[in-house]
């Protein structure tokens, strides 16, 4: 689906109601749920729409990416927390000081896919993917949906389910 159309709620509302029926302790050092995001802002955007959706649920959202302190990130994320909203470089360099896991992640999101081809995260997101548990929701959003998209929608997803709101490759007014 294009920017715009409400791609963030529809993975955050549910998410957020599967979290609230199902509450759980979360692992130290690792998050209940893992959003990936192409770039700092677009993972502030959507980290304040985790928050602005839950605010009456007592459930934790960090937001971590580059250009920042990574020593208050290792901090904030000590405790685990239920929503993590991360850009894949900076991800994994708290992986690789072993300041963070991923041994807990029960939803993992792909969000603008197509921007992480573009930017060049393929290999990243491959890494990232072999770190998951095996048993997760996957969902995975773009905004276009070219052949090499659907490709890697392949190789992270099983049994997937596609839900377009446009038609395919329509340009934005």
């Amino acid at each position: 689906a294009q920017t715009g159309t409400g791609k963030t709620a529809a993975f955050a509302l549910p998410s957020l109601d599967h979290f609230h029926r199902n509450p759980k302790a979360v692992p130290r050092h690792s998050c209940r749920m893992l959003v990936l995001s192409p770039t700092r802002e677009l993972a502030a955007q959507i980290a304040d729409s985790f928050r602005t959706y839950g605010r009456f649920l007592k459930l934790s959202v960090a937001t971590i990416f580059g250009g920042v302190p990574i020593n208050r990130q290792i901090r904030q994320l000590q405790e685990g927390v239920d929503v993590l909203v991360a850009t894949p470089g900076r991800l994994l360099d708290l992986i690789d000081q072993r300041a963070f896991t991923l041994s807990g992640v029960e939803i993992f999101v792909l969000d603008e896919a197509d921007q992480m081809m573009d930017m060049g995260f393929i290999a990243p997101l491959k890494r990232i993917v072999k770190m998951l548990p095996k048993q997760r929701q996957n969902l995975f959003f773009s905004a276009t949906m070219p052949r090499e998209i659907a490709d890697l929608g392949s190789q992270f997803l099983h049994d997937p389910v596609q839900v377009s709101v446009a038609p395919q490759s329509t340009t934005a007014e």
